[in-house]
């Protein structure tokens, strides 16, 4: 194998302690490290071994592959993955990471040996892996969405043809927004894709950036009388804390300090379901909103007031915070000229007059059918029943900073 040997002109003498040298030449050169090169089928098969998934007979799979069209084979009998394959391991890391790594499929080598030991029973081993590739196919079908997307990227006209939006946080160049179903946002240059809440209609919202990650903040509303909140398009799709899912807006961020989040816009508890808080929607004045976060609840207050900010402080009777509104001076609810009232919105007599609670046409897309939903309207009073504890963030500094690290 001379081709493995070290050349003649790298090898080294015969060196003893005291020897010296002559020094012939000093240069320097530069260079870059380079990736690893493609693998060989031969090794790929001894990757295949010594993870143990596969047999005699089913090594030679990897020509499947090959017509497949997974990967071509180059010269030196190198395996080069195509955009197909790359597309259809990213998809499948992306949903289930157990279908790309050779864990799981060890996993059933080995209880195939203890069946051939004597060890195991037939049936209780291909009943549990039945019952596991079962469970994962369902899993990966709720999931395909996350596969269409990139498969919508790579081989179909939508990515040239969606529109610019909102600026990544990485590169800080455009991302384009493709409406066709599921609607998502992707950026060519990092090659990321981000999913976006569906069922209503997304736009930038105010060129302002998420404080966590710089992305461009996106408004997505489901019409005049329904419900809207910003998202970071990053966030929404990696949650930045422990106590937040995947899919939640700015209106569930438990951010202690950003002026988008639930810290900071939320009320108190929602008259209806248990989980969900009441958050002013910032985007809705003149017509101004408040809406619960998990379900379908919208309360319209304050119409044609100039502004609605959320108080740090909070009612003595129902400990929701407090609401500072600025009325229209030709029509302000006010007695007198005055034009400025801070009040809760359960508790303040003024405001409950102002209030008119209804139901968005649809609920959050992340959390259909949670508790309050109902179709159709009503009109009343947005009273919270007593004894009802508020689950709103602190907002003294300590607090809110205690909340963000734990």
């Amino acid at each position: 194998m001379p081709w493995q040997s070290v050349p003649l002109e790298e090898s080294l003498p015969t060196c003893q302690r005291g020897d010296t040298f002559t020094v012939s030449e000093v240069k320097m050169l530069e260079k870059q490290t380079s990736p690893p090169d493609y693998l060989t089928e031969a090794e790929l098969i001894m990757l295949m071994e010594r993870h143990g998934i596969g047999t005699d007979a089913s090594i030679p799979v990897h020509i499947n592959i090959c017509q497949h069209n997974y990967v071509t084979v180059e010269s030196g009998r190198r395996l080069k993955p195509t955009n197909l394959g790359i597309v259809l391991v990213d998809g499948y890391y992306k949903i289930d990471a157990e279908l790309v790594l050779p864990t799981i499929r060890s996993a059933v080598e080995k209880q195939l040996n203890l069946i051939a030991q004597g060890k195991a029973d037939y049936r209780q081993v291909l009943g549990h892996t039945l019952d596991v590739f079962k469970r994962k196919f369902h899993y990966f079908v709720d999931s395909i969405a996350g596969m269409d997307e990139l498969m919508e990227v790579s081989f179909s006209p939508l990515a040239a043809t969606g529109k610019p939006l909102s600026r990544c946080g990485k590169c800080h160049r455009f991302m384009k927004y493709i409406q066709a179903k599921p609607s998502h946002l992707h950026c060519s240059h990092c090659d990321e894709t981000y999913t976006l809440p569906q069922n209503g209609t997304i736009k930038l919202y105010k060129e302002l950036r998420c404080p966590l990650d710089d992305f461009e903040l996106v408004l997505w509303s489901s019409g005049s009388r329904g419900k809207s909140y910003p998202l970071c398009p990053y966030c929404y799709n990696h949650p930045p804390f422990r106590d937040m899912k995947k899919g939640m807006g700015c209106n569930e961020c438990t951010h202690p300090s950003c002026q988008h989040s639930l810290s900071m816009l939320g009320i108190g508890q929602c008259v209806e379901c248990e989980s969900g808080v009441l958050v002013l929607d910032p985007t809705s004045g003149p017509k101004w909103k408040v809406a619960c976060n998990k379900c379908n609840v919208v309360a319209h207050c304050f119409e044609n007031a100039h502004r609605v900010r959320v108080s740090a402080d909070t009612c003595s009777v129902c400990e929701a915070a407090l609401l500072d509104v600025d009325f229209n001076k030709a029509k302000s609810p006010l007695p007198g000229d005055e034009t400025q009232h801070m009040g809760c919105v359960f508790c303040d007599p003024i405001f409950q007059e102002l209030v008119e609670l209804k139901h968005a046409p649809s609920c959050h897309p992340m959390h259909r059918g949670g508790p309050g939903r109902r179709q159709g309207r009503g009109r009343g009073r947005a009273r919270r029943p007593p004894g009802k504890p508020n689950p709103r963030r602190p907002k003294d500094k300590m607090s809110a900073l205690a909340a963000y690290f734990v």
